[in-house]
């Protein structure tokens, strides 16, 4: 870039953060830009290397990318596919994927994958292009897109394994892992200390073998013998996940996990737990009794959205407030599942449990 370009280039930034900044006190989010801006600044007056600036620009171009990909989607639920990408089509493992994606396809959910090929090509061969979005790392061998998703402006190109993993985890409301290797085995380890350290979901993951495969089977009895009975995890851990060989089961443990629980936040020191349904006064009492023991204090009560979650889409749920301890997830998981049977879900939320 020749000094003119360069010069007129450096103009046009000043001008947009000029007028960025005239506009900041209006802007919605202005607490959050002005952080961001102010973290640039602070960093631009640092010592630090030319790589670091390399690696955070380049983080923000593939968070950029993420972010305007997914907003026009955010009100549809997406289910994330790991496993091998080295598993043929013709292997009961690729054919069982295939059928997932179908199947979570058709009842409304959409279907994101690596966009590799193997288990990642049979989840969108089944969920079809249309339903499917490619999360693409860009690699010195160049890992290919599988041709179901090949051009699809769904597709996006990572330079980061980690940006690529944050959008795979923060767009996702399921997961469902097939067999795979140690990629795999480490994308199951990751989801399990997310939920357990309550960094993401709570979302159904489910472990999917072929029928009669014993994959994900033999791989939870070694987390019940080695993790749970020497007690490096807690008992109540193994509800993070579902294990079957059933399509079937495998799409009604993520459609069961959001018949009356829509999602939850945190705001301050209390979890804020919407409902798609409220649950009577009884009901209530009901869980109090049964799971006060994840409680630090107080009681778990109804509410209407609180003043801090006056912008948020939510609004209009009914919730359940709480000071959970953050510490038993397996706990929470089990409290999910009985709100989600004391309610009946409305005509519409049960035709649709992909809508957010």
């Amino acid at each position: 870039m020749t000094s003119s370009a360069s010069f007129d280039t450096l103009e046009s930034l000043q001008a947009d953060i000029a007028e960025l900044i005239v506009r900041l006190p209006t802007l919605k989010n202005r607490q959050f830009i002005q952080q961001a801006l102010t973290t640039i600044v602070r960093l631009a007056d640092t010592e630090i290397e030319r790589l670091d600036w390399k690696i955070l620009s380049a983080a923000l171009v593939d968070m950029e990318r993420g972010f305007q990909l997914f907003y026009d989607y955010r009100h549809v639920r997406k289910v994330t596919i790991f496993g091998s990408a080295r598993l043929a089509p013709d292997t009961p493992e690729y054919q069982m994927a295939l059928e997932f994606g179908r199947a979570v396809s058709q009842l409304g959910f959409m279907v994101m994958t690596g966009g590799g090929g193997g288990i990642m090509q049979a989840g969108h061969e089944g969920a079809g292009r249309e339903n499917s979005f490619g999360l693409n790392i860009q690699l010195p061998f160049e890992q290919e897109a599988n041709p179901f998703i090949e051009g699809d402006p769904k597709l996006v190109h990572f330079k980061y394994f980690f940006t690529r993993k944050l959008f795979l985890l923060k767009e996702s409301d399921a997961v469902a892992l097939f067999p795979g290797g140690f990629g795999t085995q480490d994308e199951a380890f990751e989801c399990m200390t997310l939920s357990q350290t309550g960094k993401f979901g709570p979302v159904p993951v489910v472990l999917i073998d072929h029928p009669g495969g014993d994959y994900w089977r033999s791989w939870s009895e070694y987390i019940d013998k080695q993790l749970v009975q020497n007690g490096l995890v807690s008992p109540e851990d193994p509800n993070l996940y579902t294990v079957t060989d059933n399509v079937d089961v495998a799409c009604d443990a993520i459609t069961r996990f959001y018949q009356v629980y829509h999602s939850c936040r945190y705001v301050s020191n209390k979890l804020v737990i919407r409902l798609n349904t409220d649950i009577s006064d009884a009901q209530v009492e009901q869980l109090n009794a049964n799971f006060s023991d994840i409680i630090i204090q107080g009681r778990i009560e109804k509410s209407q959205a609180l003043p801090q979650e006056a912008q948020d889409e939510t609004v209009g749920l009914p919730r359940l407030i709480l000071c959970f301890n953050q510490r038993d997830l397996g706990r929470l998981y089990q409290m999910i599942a009985t709100i989600n049977q004391m309610a009946t879900p409305s005509p519409e939320d049960a035709a649709h449990p992909e809508r957010k």
